[in-house]
């Protein structure tokens, strides 16, 4: 029978770290080709000849969101785990400040082009002569519901609603039922909630890295940012469960991998700030408030 302490010795807990680390890693890698797939899909039905540079950026908001935060994350595993000990001068000081000021105004263009969204898609403008969706058939126009876009056409006409009034969504050659357009208007509500969320996110753990890196790892400001972020958590993960009653089983799972992915950072932190504190004892001095 294998004792504890043999069990102990042999669970190398550093090395499972790790490995769930990369798994969480690789998972977030794949959920981003999906949402480039939904992106491509989607503006395939709300792109026309007339779009401008801005629409086609705001259609594939999600897809440039997640390509941002990916960065991020690398760039605090680099910052929190493979070279917390390091200087951060000069050209790799700057190239990393660079990197940083891009990936911020990426998350930045997500959060307006959510914004112009939600805006865009308050109008209620009735599509006019219109009782039957098969009187739309031949238009170029496409019906959506729950984020499911489908062209309108012969085929597919008698299928989609049984309404008698629709509207347009938006600027877009789309229309919908009233229950689909108020669903809509919910949908890019929770859109820009969750996306104001994850930046409170950044800025929580920014303020860790930030105090720690000048040798400070304690106090009621890193305590509150330690505790907001788990807060914060709390209310994404509430979004992801609201995407997946709707049938969204992919924004909910998306939404564990990156909450995991962030909470391996806080443990890179975590470990980090034990080195700082062991440093500061071992010179003689305690922690900073």
């Amino acid at each position: 029978m294998i004792s504890r302490a043999t069990l102990a010795k042999n669970f190398d807990l550093h090395k499972v770290q790790q490995i769930v680390k990369w798994a969480v890693y690789i998972f977030l890698l794949v959920n981003w080709g999906f949402y480039i797939v939904e992106d491509w899909t989607r503006a395939a039905h709300t792109l026309t000849a007339d779009s401008t540079f801005l629409d086609w950026t705001s259609e594939f908001a999600t897809s440039i969101d997640e390509s941002a935060w990916f960065i991020l994350l690398f760039m605090f595993e680099l910052e929190t785990y493979i070279l917390e000990d390091e200087e951060w001068t000069g050209w790799v000081g700057h190239t990393v400040r660079g990197i940083r000021l891009l990936c911020i105004a990426m998350i930045a263009h997500t959060v307006y082009a959510f914004f112009i969204a939600l805006i865009n898609i308050q109008p209620t403008v009735p599509v006019e002569n219109v009782s039957d969706l098969c009187d739309m058939n031949s238009e170029g126009v496409s019906f959506v519901y729950n984020l499911e876009y489908t062209e309108i056409t012969e085929e597919t006409c008698g299928e989609l609603s049984d309404a008698t009034q629709f509207f347009w969504v938006a600027d877009n050659p789309v229309v919908s039922d009233a229950a689909g357009l108020k669903l809509e208007r919910q949908l890019a509500l929770v859109d820009i909630i969750e996306a104001c969320l994850w930046v409170l996110v950044l800025l929580a753990i920014e303020i860790v890295v930030r105090l720690q890196g000048r040798g400070i790892t304690g106090g009621a400001l890193i305590r509150s940012a330690t505790w907001a972020q788990f807060i914060i958590y709390a209310g994404i993960f509430s979004a992801g469960i609201y995407w997946a009653s709707l049938g969204h089983g992919l924004y909910l799972w998306d939404e564990f991998v990156w909450i995991m992915g962030f909470v391996l950072i806080e443990m890179n932190i975590s470990e980090w700030r034990d080195e700082i504190i062991e440093e500061q004892a071992a010179a003689g001095y305690g922690a900073g408030i």
